[in-house]
C-alpha cells in the first residue's frame, strides 16, 4: 500500500496544489457549475507560516511556479495576492478542466505597460481580454482586485460562466453549503462525489481493492477539508456520506491501511502516523492531522510524502 491517511490531505491539495479565506462574490462567478474541486488559499497566512511555505515549494508544479515566475517579471509583487484559488471543473464532454483565480490589490496598469512593451497582446473575448503566457496559460483581468488564468479552454468556460452563457458555482447547492463549512481556513478545499471516490482509492492504496470500498464507494457524497499553520500543522478532513453504517465502514478500511504502513514506516513516518485520528461521527468520516513545524518539515524529506503526494 502506498498511499494511506496523510495522503488524504495531500492528494486533496492534488496536481494542482496551492494554499484560503471567505471565497469572494468574483471568484464565485467564473467558477462553473459543474465542479469537481475548489481549493482556496489565504496567501497572508501563508507569507507568515515557513511550514506552509516549504509545503508550497514541494508540491506546487512546476507550470504554476513558472506562472508566478511570469507574473513578478510583469510588476506583481509576492504582497500582491492575497488570495488564491483553484477550481478543476468538468465540461460537456465530461472532461476536466482547471482556472486559478488570483483576488488582491494588483497594478493592473503597469503589468498591462509591461506586457505591450513585451509585444504581449490580448485577444477579446466577451468583454475581457485574454493574454497569452510563456507556459501555455492565458490571463485574464476581471476587475482590479481579481485575475484569472488557465488553459484558454478553461478561461473561456468560466468567463462563460460569469457571463451567464453558463451556470456558476451559485447554482451548485451541494458544493456551495460544503463551501460555507470550511471557507474560513487559511488552507480549505470541498471535492464533489467523484471527485471523493478517486480520492480516497488512491488513499487506500491497496485496500482499495477489498469489497468493503467497492460498496461504500457509491454513499460518498463528497468531502471538504481544512488546514491551518498557527501553531504547527492542524489538518481536518470531512468526507460526507449518506449514513452512519457508510461512515464506520469507511472509517475501518483507513485504519487499516494505517496499521500496515506503520510496519514499514521510518521514524519520522511513524511519528506522522501516530499524530492521525480516524473516526465517524454520525454520516461523517473524520480524519484529524496534528504535528509541530520541525516533526512536518521532516516529513516533507521522507520517502513516504514522495509516494503520497506524487
Amino acid at each position: 500500500m502506498k498511499r494511506y491517511l496523510l495522503a488524504a490531505f495531500v492528494l486533496l491539495l492534488g496536481t494542482s496544489a496551492a494554499f484560503a479565506s471567505a471565497l469572494g462574490t468574483s471568484a464565485r462567478t467564473v467558477i462553473p457549475s459543474q465542479i469537481q474541486q475548489v481549493i482556496s488559499v489565504d496567501y497572508r497566512a501563508l507569507r507568515n507560516s515557513p511550514t506552509a511555505l516549504a509545503l508550497k515549494d514541494r508540491v506546487l508544479p512546476d507550470n504554476l511556479k513558472e506562472f508566478e515566475t511570469q507574473l513578478k517579471q510583469l510588476g506583481l509583487a509576492d504582497d500582491d495576492i492575497e488570495q488564491l484559488t483553484f477550481a478543476s471543473f468538468r465540461i460537456k464532454d465530461n472532461s476536466l478542466r482547471s482556472v486559478g483565480i488570483a483576488q488582491g490589490q494588483f497594478p493592473t496598469k503597469k503589468i498591462l505597460a509591461k506586457m505591450k512593451l513585451k509585444k504581449i497582446s490580448g485577444t477579446k473575448y466577451h468583454q475581457e481580454y485574454l493574454y497569452p503566457m510563456n507556459n501555455g496559460m492565458e490571463m485574464s483581468f476581471i476587475d482590479n482586485y481579481t485575475l484569472l488564468f488557465g488553459d484558454v479552454s478553461a478561461v473561456k468556460a468560466a468567463l462563460d460562466a460569469r457571463d451567464g452563457y453558463a451556470e456558476s458555482l451559485n447554482s451548485n447547492g451541494q458544493m456551495t453549503d460544503m463551501i460555507n463549512a470550511v471557507q474560513e481556513g487559511a488552507v480549505w478545499s470541498v471535492l464533489d462525489q467523484k471527485g471523493t471516490q478517486n480520492m480516497l482509492r488512491s488513499t487506500l492504496g491497496d485496500a482499495a481493492q477489498l469489497g468493503d470500498f467497492e460498496t461504500v464507494k457509491k454513499r460518498l457524497l463528497g468531502s471538504r477539508y481544512t488546514m491551518d499553520f498557527n501553531d504547527g500543522v492542524d489538518f481536518n478532513l470531512d468526507v460526507v456520506t449518506s449514513d452512519s453504517f457508510t461512515a464506520s465502514t469507511l472509517s475501518s478500511l483507513i485504519k487499516a491501511g494505517v496499521l500496515f504502513r506503520k510496519m514499514n514506516a521510518n521514524a519520522t513516518e511513524k511519528l506522522a502516523l501516530d499524530s492521525v485520528t480516524i473516526d465517524s461521527n454520525s454520516s461523517l468520516l473524520t480524519l484529524k492531522f496534528k504535528t509541530d513545524d520541525s516533526k512536518f518539515q521532516s516529513l516533507l524529506h521522507s520517502d513516504l510524502f514522495t509516494a503520497v503526494s506524487r
